[in-house]
């Protein structure tokens, strides 16, 4: 890597062994994760969203895990003062900072900047989000298209998050989220970064999606959802709709059968593994390692040169 100041940030699909990559350069480098998944911010949700264990967070610590409550709002606004702050508190202490993750959002956020406002209206979210299911889809893309046709051009009539994201922008800044876009109205973050993709085979990526959410069963995924239902929080789990969870409430509701739950679980995972594979093909600014061992080799080799550059 040219520039030994940008921070290494370790990416990839679900299941492909990002943190695994981590935990093996902490017995070498005095590195810290600043984690980058949108699930694992989400305090209670441990199993299902294989958040480091007790152990593995004695080994390295995490930051950017267990900040909100199921079913709150997090935006990547937000996210990118966190990791601000994370990784000037880790330099501050002559530690090394690892980004690790697979949400696209936050790492967009961190690599290119976002949009430039604070999300503090969620009554204005519910709201969007009532009349989208009461009006649908279209109606509120006609909306959107007569008040910002820049980026209603840009949103399928059929993405309400996208459009309800879209609309809730126009009010909340008071101009079209396309004029924000030119005028570079960006907040960004004070650092820069090189992104290390894991990418392994899709079958055998695959197949370790399906063997991972098998473990998950066996270390008691349901027995976590049923103690989160018992304590009230079943209708946030719901607003959180994390993948493991959203399918084991099915089954608690008598929707799906406990073997057709786990079925969508695996399903629902490597179709969000191929949507984040998908997207990380498009970040022309990122290495990509097929197998873990090369990917180690080339981050040996960054944080030994950043670790000297410090």
């Amino acid at each position: 890597m040219a520039d030994h100041n940008l921070i290494p940030i370790i990416c990839g699909p679900t299941g492909s062994g990002k943190t695994s990559a981590a935990l093996r350069l902490a017995s070498q480098y005095p590195l810290e994760v600043v984690s980058a998944d949108s699930r694992q911010i989400i305090r209670h949700l441990n199993i299902g969203t294989a958040k480091p264990t007790a152990e593995e967070q004695r080994v390295v610590r995490f930051h950017l895990i267990d900040l909100i409550e199921p079913g709150e709002r997090y935006s990547a606004f937000r996210f990118i003062e966190n990791a601000d702050r994370a990784i000037g508190d880790v330099l501050a202490r002559g530690r090394i900072p690892v980004v690790v993750g697979g949400t696209g959002l936050y790492l967009r956020a961190l690599t290119e900047g976002v949009v430039e406002i604070e999300e503090d209206r969620p009554e204005l979210r519910e709201r969007l989000e009532n009349e989208m299911n009461e009006l649908g889809p279209e109606a509120m893309h006609r909306r959107l298209m007569a008040i910002d046709p820049g980026e209603a051009a840009k949103i399928h009539p059929n993405n309400r998050v996208r459009v309800v994201r879209a609309l809730e922008i126009c009010e909340l800044a008071g101009q079209p989220k396309s004029k924000l876009t030119a005028s570079g109205a960006y907040k960004r973050s004070g650092f820069d970064y090189q992104l290390y993709c894991l990418q392994p085979e899709r079958e055998r990526l695959y197949e370790a999606i399906n063997r991972r959410v098998d473990v998950m069963m066996q270390a008691g995924l349901l027995e976590e959802v049923k103690r989160l239902v018992g304590r009230g929080l079943g209708p946030a789990l719901r607003r959180a709709n994390v993948i493991g969870y959203e399918e084991l409430l099915d089954f608690l509701d008598g929707r799906v059968s406990l073997d057709g739950g786990v079925d969508l679980i695996k399903q629902n995972s490597r179709r969000y593994a191929k949507r984040q594979m998908t997207w990380f093909r498009h970040q022309t600014e990122c290495d990509y390692f097929a197998d873990a061992e090369p990917l180690l080799a080339a981050l040996r080799s960054s944080l030994s040169s950043f670790q000297r550059s410090h």
